[in-house]
């Protein structure tokens, strides 16, 4: 008995001091968030000469500031219809050719893998021009079909997804379904989607804030000022003027681009820490 209550003192104490850490870590996480905030109700005057966690009164100074110079709630939007999309094709089509890959043996099976792994090792900055020459080319410049469609072949995803499948996912329960008289499109939809769907909300919420705080490719691609984006829209004001005059209105609209990121993780985080081995069966 001495034995078990010391040794359920010792995992009580390892238990709370881990609580404390985690704890300790979430607040300083959360500490460059609660400067943003407050940052965007101060001026920059008072950015530059000094730093507190009390908000201040400059808010309706910075909203002007910023609608006077661009739609903010336009360049969100605009936002919105670039990474929504990409999103969900960067999401749907890597799992099937993930699951292609993973379940189905075929002659360049494992070719299109290795092809696949050389294409995540390429920087993506290395072919801007050419991909800039191919839509022009094409004459789909200015519009937002280049900023999503490519996501249907994002090779991390697909890497990812594959490894998710191959680790989770049994071979018996698409045999089951096969023998049932169940289409390959169905098991993916009803059997394999359900159980990978942690990982898939995982490369959503990472494609999604990619695709938000994309800047390169749509300043690249887009020219006219009312489909630019809201990090274009940014790097706009804060070239407009002297830097010294936006501080506030910069952050103000920093904080305001947070929110749908936020949301987003808020609605999939709980898919995360979901349990992967639901529906498994045991061989």
């Amino acid at each position: 008995m001495e034995y078990k209550a010391k040794h359920t003192f010792g995992y009580n104490l390892t238990k709370f001091i881990l609580y404390v850490l985690l704890t300790a870590l979430a607040v300083l996480c959360l500490i460059p968030f609660l400067m943003m905030t407050v940052n965007a109700t101060r001026t920059s005057f008072e950015i530059a000469t000094g730093f507190t966690l009390i908000p201040g009164k400059a808010l309706p100074d910075n909203w002007k500031t910023v609608f006077n110079y661009f739609n903010l709630f336009k360049g969100m939007w605009n936002s919105l219809k670039v990474a929504l999309p990409a999103t969900l094709l960067g999401a749907y089509f890597p799992a099937l050719a993930a699951y292609a890959l993973a379940f189905y043996k075929f002659k360049g099976n494992k070719t299109i893998f290795w092809v696949i792994l050389i294409f995540m090792m390429i920087p993506g900055t290395l072919s801007l021009i050419g991909f800039y020459q191919l839509c022009a080319a094409l004459k789909i410049t200015n519009s937002y079909i280049p900023l999503t469609v490519p996501a249907i072949a994002a090779s991390g995803t697909v890497f990812f997804l594959r490894q998710y499948i191959q680790a989770s996912l049994s071979p018996a329960l698409i045999e089951a379904a096969r023998i049932d008289g169940a289409s390959e499109i169905f098991s993916f939809h009803r059997i394999v989607i359900p159980i990978i769907f942690p990982a898939i909300a995982t490369m959503s919420i990472m494609g999604f804030i990619g695709n938000w705080n994309s800047y390169m490719l749509p300043m690249i691609i887009l020219s006219k000022p009312e489909k630019y984006t809201l990090p274009v829209m940014l790097v706009s004001l804060r070239s407009s003027t002297d830097i010294t005059q936006n501080y506030g209105a910069i952050y103000l609209c920093i904080a305001i681009s947070m929110i749908p990121i936020i949301l987003v993780f808020i609605t999939f985080s709980r898919y995360i820490i979901s349990s992967v081995s639901q529906g498994a069966v045991k061989e």
